[in-house]
């Protein structure tokens, strides 16, 4: 392991030079890896152990759009897509990569197939953490394991196609096989993980549902809409609005941020531009401190997760969430902005 200087902290993590992908390779070199699911995280994940050399199979519902949707991406029934019995019978590793509310309806059905020696693998920790709600108690003789990619199934296969690497956390719950440490981080860099933090799994689920309730998700688009709502009101037109509010801030400023960091961005850009940021930014940071404690604090006593689970398992949550979301889509600012990106330059 490198430790590496995280702000005056110091860390360990696991790098692609410390434990290269033909050290990976040779960790698993036995393993049928199992993805049950295949939505957000599975295809990315799957693909990109397939095509590293590892040993894939898929499971999925049979006659379902994303049974449909591996067979696309070259998945072949019956030589490496299954029904997700099969599968799970078939893996030494599974990789449960359902949504949250779909394991908890799978998981008397996985639970059968985990013989002793498998390992269980999650890429969020909430199923084990809110195991009060959610049931999900792993027999004691297999390893339970976790990667979680900081980023989007997506977001990791286009990475991983352009040639680069997502960071992840991985965390061991439970290690029966003595083994449990290097099939971790073998498949952390096997699913094409940049470098890889330790964490545990109930840090991975309170960070990751406080991050994405605040300023990943929640927040970012509470802000955008504040922020919008008050330039239209003292008559700016729905395009300048948009333009101020989201545009230039996902489309000039981030990627700066993202190569240099925010001290870097501040310090070039016009210098009336860093007076305003510097005498706001602890204003913002002041409102919106007891916001965030509020979160984190619903998040650990578990009322995030009992309304996720609640609110996904009834039968018309489908119908509810295109509801919510089409109030966005069809909300003026991101009308105005879906024009917006049609006017890109590199769109024309």
């Amino acid at each position: 392991m490198a430790t590496i200087n995280f702000g005056g902290v110091l860390e360990q993590v696991v790098t692609r030079e410390e434990f290269p992908m033909e050290k990976a390779r040779e960790v698993l070199k036995n393993e049928v890896i199992a993805v049950i699911g295949y939505g957000v995280q599975g295809p990315g994940q799957a693909l990109n152990l397939k095509d590293n050399g590892f040993n894939v199979i898929v499971g999925q519902r049979k006659n379902s759009k994303t049974w449909d949707k591996a067979v696309a991406d070259g998945w072949v029934p019956g030589e490496t897509l299954f029904d997700i019995e099969e599968a799970a019978q078939k893996g030494t590793i599974l990789q449960f990569l359902l949504s949250d509310a779909g394991q908890i309806t799978l998981w008397p059905t996985l639970k059968k197939h985990l013989t002793p020696g498998k390992a269980l693998y999650f890429s969020h920790g909430f199923g084990i953490t809110y195991k009060e709600q959610t049931g999900i108690i792993p027999p004691a003789d297999v390893d339970v394991i976790l990667v979680a990619p900081k980023g989007s199934g997506t977001s990791l296969r286009r990475l991983f196609l352009a040639g680069q690497g997502l960071n992840s956390s991985y965390a061991i719950f439970q290690d029966a096989t003595g083994r449990a440490k290097e099939r971790v981080v073998a498949l952390g860099i096997g699913v094409g993980s940049g470098y890889l933090f330790e964490t545990d799994f109930r840090k991975e689920v309170f960070s990751d549902l406080t991050g994405e309730r605040g300023s990943l998700m929640g927040c970012i688009q509470g802000i955008f809409a504040a922020q919008y709502e008050t330039l239209r009101k003292n008559g700016h037109s729905p395009s300048e609005a948009f333009n101020e509010t989201v545009e230039e801030l996902t489309q000039s400023l981030m990627p700066l941020v993202a190569e240099n960091g925010m001290d870097w961005m501040y310090a070039n850009c016009s210098t009336t531009a860093q007076r305003g940021a510097l005498d706001w930014w602890k204003k913002f940071k002041s409102a919106t401190q007891p916001v965030f404690d509020e979160l984190y604090a619903s998040v650990a006593a578990g009322k995030e997760a009992a309304r996720s689970i609640a609110s996904n398992s009834t039968p018309d949550y489908r119908e509810k969430l295109n509801e919510e979301l089409k109030e966005l889509r069809e909300s003026e600012m991101w009308q105005a902005g879906a024009a917006v990106r049609k006017l890109r330059p590199n769109n024309a």
